[in-house]
């Protein structure tokens, strides 16, 4: 533990314990065989009201911090990474873009949706705009009263299950001047021309589907678009200021599942014999066990001190968005790495699907990749450390060359 956590904070910790040791942890097996998205574990993580959580208490939920969130979510995924994943997106991302930033009517429709086990869905990814998120295509144009969407989204995280989306779009007026980048709020099954095309099949984290998503002359009333303080012009930038929350949540995953990896590892050593004694009196294993433990304890201090930078940050109460990428960019390696180790402790037995460590090996891997991948948030750090925009294209680069001149 690598800061002094409240009476209160380390009750909720040991709530989230005892529900992922036992009925979540008993589940995690079967919900990546059958690729079923496990709406049990939602109905226990409602019950104990680990959904909504950083609600404020005004629409239903808690007032939690994205610390308390993060507790929860790393105790989550160290049994089950998929109901790590559903605490993230019920706690963190769309739901937090939606308090910070959305309309009285707004705020209570996605709180209603979410605090009954809802986890919504943010769709920026397309297919040819993946890294180069602001390369979208999907179109809302303004006709009368009404915006129509057109376009597609891919990789959309529970795609298919979720019914609130977040719905990222370029903005025009009725002239076809383009305003900006706004947000729009859609509701499955009652938004006509919300498809779910398709679902990706994945390596790891199968619970939760990924799927393609097609908007098909979808009208929406201008209520349903969430405009940031800052209007459409910045809207963009801010609808993914609120995005660093999903990033350290994503992060808080990776370390959970590395968590669950070493925990499993170091217990082992101690009963695996081979040479008449326990393999962790071997040296080569003791560094290994070391190392895991060291990078742990360096993850989990950059998770819980980019969880409570937004307390300090630029006053919106998002997680700062260098320490964010910080945090999720060493977490997601160092975890591979842990969960990597922890397999080959185990040996031929972490090879085997009979063990959680095979599993764990497949889910790890998308963190290094989905909401922002390590090269892109390296971009991300240095262009913070070094003060200065750095664009990736290349007549960004040329547009600087022209101004130093």
């Amino acid at each position: 533990m690598v800061m002094q956590l409240s009476i209160d904070r380390r009750a909720l910790q040991a709530r989230a314990r005892e529900l992922a040791q036992g009925p979540i942890r008993a589940r995690a097996a079967e919900v990546d065989a059958s690729e079923t998205y496990p709406w049990d574990n939602v109905a226990r993580l409602v019950e104990a009201g680990l959904v909504g959580m950083t609600i404020p208490t005004r629409y239903g939920g808690q007032g939690r911090s994205f610390l308390d969130a993060v507790l929860v979510i790393e105790e989550m995924s160290q049994a089950c990474s998929v109901t790590g994943r559903i605490v993230v997106e019920t706690n963190m991302g769309a739901i937090s873009a939606v308090m910070a930033y959305g309309s009285e009517e707004q705020k209570r429709l996605s709180a209603d949706l979410v605090l009954k086990g809802d986890k919504p869905a943010i769709c920026i990814t397309e297919p040819e705009a993946g890294s180069s998120a602001s390369d979208m295509t999907t179109r809302a144009d303004k006709r009368g009263n009404r915006y129509v969407l057109n376009g597609k989204k891919h990789w959309i995280t529970g795609g298919g299950v979720s019914r609130l989306h977040l719905i990222f779009a370029r903005v025009y007026d009725e002239a076809g001047n383009e305003e900006g980048i706004g947000g729009f709020l859609a509701i499955r099954d009652e938004t006509p021309g919300l498809v779910i095309a398709g679902r990706e099949p994945t390596m790891g984290l199968r619970g939760i589907p990924e799927a393609e998503i097609r908007f098909e002359e979808m009208e929406l009333p201008p209520a349903a678009l969430l405009v940031p303080p800052r209007g459409l012009a910045k809207g963009f930038a801010d609808l993914m200021n609120a995005y660093n929350s999903q990033r350290v949540g994503a992060a808080a995953v990776a370390l959970g599942i590395a968590q669950g990896a070493y925990e499993l590892a170091l217990a082992y050593s101690e009963t695996r014999r081979q040479f008449g004694r326990p393999i962790n009196e071997f040296q080569g294993l003791q560094w290994k066990l070391a190392d895991m433990s060291i990078r742990l304890a360096a993850a989990q201090a950059l998770v819980y001190k980019a969880a409570t930078s937004g307390d300090a940050a630029d006053g919106s109460g998002f997680p700062d968005m260098l320490q964010a990428a910080q945090a999720k960019v060493f977490t997601s390696e160092a975890a591979i790495q842990i969960v990597n180790d922890a397999l080959q402790i185990f040996g031929a037995a972490g090879y085997s699907r009979r063990n959680p460590l095979e599993r764990m090996a497949r889910d790890v891997r998308m963190f290094t990749i989905g909401g922002g991948t390590a090269e892109v948030l390296r971009n991300v750090v240095a262009s913070a450390i070094l003060k200065k925009k750095l664009p990736q294209t290349r007549d960004g680069w040329l547009e600087q060359t022209k101004r130093r001149e």
